[in-house]
């Protein structure tokens, strides 16, 4: 068994491109050693921001010998008298012999020829010299170059490869670089130095980088970065301010983490914290630190009570340059923090009314005008929402103020600087100039959820103006022509229809989105005549677009697939869905507790039992009454009339418009189980499809009115077992 080491060296690489870039090569490596029949134990793929690494702990030396039995041609084809015939001749040739190494065997069929082929092992030594090229021009990635005269591609130029199986250098060369790169067992050490490290054996690659002054392993990095934060976050009686995608993008800018501790000027707390914080975060990849005993304000006009005017710095230098790095960085921050200070002042030295003006300059996107138009469109559908949510005439009020000052920023310099600012920037010049703290807010939250996890809107106001924004985005856009496909969504159209419906879930909000979108759609082609929007072809297709986004939750938040198609799938009413998207997650929520109870088993066995019989009937899904439909005259067994009582129970339910409607719906079926499935049965079971025209139509109507009431919860033909 050896040990494998290839090292890809290259000048610095974008942070990002790790993250792409080894889950790749992972799965190509151990792909291939499958495929190569190489058995190998541990596979480890790593990183630093001048490298990527491969190693591979007790690889075979070689491939075993592989003997494999081939069927070919019938016999009565393959030899004629004894003697081989052209089908034998080319199956032999096809297998690598000759017509005579073929035997007949017995089969099933009959008897066939077969031939056994052995094909010899290779050793790794030869199966890596081709495969390595492979997975290195196999890497896929953003953004990747060429460089000298080569035709090689990658994310940043190849310098050195590193090649070795154990002691051995493996005999690879890269096609296509300027200058040709051929495997040594000579790396890299830290870029400070730059200096030829050798590399005695795979096995010793990790240590032996790490005398000079290099941490391969990215996992351990990230834990030595980590701990250095926290540790000092701890000292200075702080929390870092250091998420998810700031931790990756420094564990990946640094090949020897060092922690440095910089200050600023305690006169620049008087900018937001969310300026201060985003200008360490997003410019110099520094930590914010915040008080242990912060006030989280968000529409805090300063950060006094909230920063600490501190940062850490994860730095890729070494410890006797820490000094003159700490200062370096201090300056770079002060300079940027008096860029921020001085948008913040140009900002506020305009009103944002005046603002608001300055939209109309800028477009939206092709023919759908300006950003004002936009805002003015939203401002109708604001309108809209009040009306159909029947909302206080104090939310009415807070809501139009703040909808028609909710874009005002989009123009001002700080978010022209830091655009993921927007709404924050907004709400905090609002407030500023006098505007209620409820418009404020709504103007902060509009822009709930950015993205998959995060907050939602809380004030009533805000929700409101945050379906507004997505309506108007997705009628706008969908009117326009575009649709999101496979991965491209270019205006996050997804994102804004999941936002919509979790808004509407979280307010318990009974929204009837389909007289929406057909009103809405009626507008837009007045409003937008150019584009020549067919309003009920629109709205029909916005709503299917909007079924899908909650099928798509639904499965997202863990609810398993067969419950969610029972309720928001392709059979499903869509305008029974979009009526009411709340009463849609109401019913979820229910069918998932009734699986975990073991209730929902006993109910779908007779609801979906009936379902399959009720086909053979024309009775309407709408109807829900058996007052009409089913004569009690023609009953013959007494399971008919049990069968009746129970749905003579449950009709007033599904008629019900309290929240306990579908749990009481549940509870008479359940409790009504017996009754129903005697009439399929034991000694009172009845022959549903009766000679007797009149009695099978009117056992086929018990049976359909069963499904059409247990389909007022859900469509149990879409749940498994």
């Amino acid at each position: 068994m050896s040990t494998l080491l290839v090292e890809i060296g290259t000048e610095e690489l974008p942070a990002d491109f790790a993250r792409l870039a080894l889950p790749q090569l992972e799965q190509m490596v151990s792909r291939d050693l499958q495929g190569l029949r190489l058995s190998y134990g541990m596979l480890q793929c790593t990183s630093t921001p001048r490298r990527l690494v491969v190693l591979v702990e007790n690889l075979a030396s070689a491939t075993a010998d592989l003997e494999e039995v081939r069927k070919g041609p019938p016999a009565g084809q393959a030899f004629k008298n004894g003697v081989p015939t052209q089908a034998a001749a080319g199956f032999a040739k096809r297998c690598g012999l000759k017509a005579e190494d073929l035997e007949i065997r017995e089969t099933p069929k009959g008897p066939f020829v077969f031939a056994t082929v052995l094909e010899h092992g290779r050793s790794a030594m030869e199966l890596l010299t081709d495969q390595i090229p492979e997975w290195i021009g196999s890497l896929q990635g953003r953004r990747f170059m060429r460089w000298g005269e080569g035709e090689r591609r990658f994310s940043r130029p190849i310098r050195w490869l590193v090649a070795l199986l154990d002691e051995q250098i493996i005999p690879v060369c890269l096609d296509g670089s300027d200058p040709e790169i051929c495997a040594a067992n000579l790396s890299r050490g830290h870029r400070l130095h730059d200096q030829a490290v050798i590399i005695p054996s795979a096995e010793s690659y990790v240590q032996t980088l790490a005398k000079v002054g290099v941490e391969v392993d990215r996992q351990k990095r990230g834990t030595l970065i980590r701990h250095a934060i926290d540790t000092a976050a701890a000292g200075l009686e702080a929390c870092p301010n250091c998420p998810d995608d700031l931790f990756e993008e420094l564990t990946d800018l640094v090949e020897a983490p060092l922690l440095l501790e910089g200050t600023f000027a305690k006169s620049y707390l008087d900018l937001p914290a969310e300026v201060l914080s985003t200008v360490m975060r997003v410019h110099q990849r520094y930590v914010p630190l915040y008080r242990l005993d912060a006030v989280n304000d968000p529409l805090a006009l300063d950060a006094k009570s909230s920063l600490l005017p501190r940062f850490l710095c994860i730095s890729n230098g070494l410890a006797k340059a820490s000094d003159p790095v700490r200062r370096g960085n201090e300056r770079v921050l002060k300079a940027r923090l008096a860029d921020a200070e001085f948008f913040v002042e140009a900002d506020r030295s305009l009103a944002s009314i005046e603002r608001r003006k300055k939209l109309a300059h800028v477009t939206f996107a092709e023919g759908l005008g300006s950003l004002l138009d936009r805002v003015e469109r939203m401002e109708w559908l604001t309108d809209v929402l009040v009306e159909l949510l029947d909302l206080s005439a104090e939310i009415s009020v807070q809501v139009r103020r703040a909808v028609h000052l909710c874009k005002h920023d989009l123009v001002s310099q700080m978010v022209g600087e830091f655009p993921e600012l927007q709404g924050v920037m907004g709400a905090k010049y609002l407030l500023a100039e006098g505007e209620p703290r409820e418009v404020a807010l709504a103007v902060l939250e509009h822009y709930l959820p950015r993205g998959a996890g995060d907050a939602l809107p809380e004030s009533e106001s805000g929700a409101v103006l945050a379906l507004a924004d997505r309506l108007e985005l997705l009628l706008s856009i969908y009117a326009k022509g575009d649709r999101p496909s496979g991965s491209s969504d270019p205006y996050a159209l997804r994102r804004a229809g999941n936002g919509l419906l979790q808004i509407l879930w979280s307010k318990g909000w009974r929204l009837n989105l389909l007289a929406l979108l057909q009103r809405a759609t009626n507008h837009w082609s007045k409003l937008l005549p150019h584009l020549n929007v067919t309003p009920s072809a629109l709205a029909a297709e916005l709503g299917e677009f909007l079924r899908q986004r909650m099928l798509s939750l639904l499965e997202e938040a863990g609810t398993d697939i067969d419950l969610a198609q029972a309720v928001a799938g392709e059979t499903v009413l869509i305008d029974r869905l979009l009526s009411d998207p709340a009463d849609a997650r109401l019913r979820v929520d229910l069918l998932v507790r009734m699986r975990r109870t073991g209730k929902l088993l006993a109910v779908q066995a007779v609801v979906t039992r009936a379902a399959r019989l009720a086909e053979k009937g024309d009775l309407p899904a709408t109807v829900l009454s058996a007052a009409e439909v089913v004569d009690p005259g023609l009953f013959e067994k007494p399971s008919e009339l049990e069968m009746l009582k129970v749905l003579n129970a449950l009709e007033p339910i599904t008629k019900d418009s309290s929240s306990e409607r579908y749990r009481h719906l549940a509870d008479g079926l359940i409790a009504g189980s017996e009754a129903l499935a005697a009439f399929f049965d034991g000694d009172q079971s009845v022959m549903v499809m009766s000679e007797d025209l009149a009695v099978r139509a009117n056992r086929l109507n018990l049976l359909s009115l069963l499904r059409n009431q247990a389909g007022v919860l859900a469509d149990f033909s879409q749940i498994s077992g």
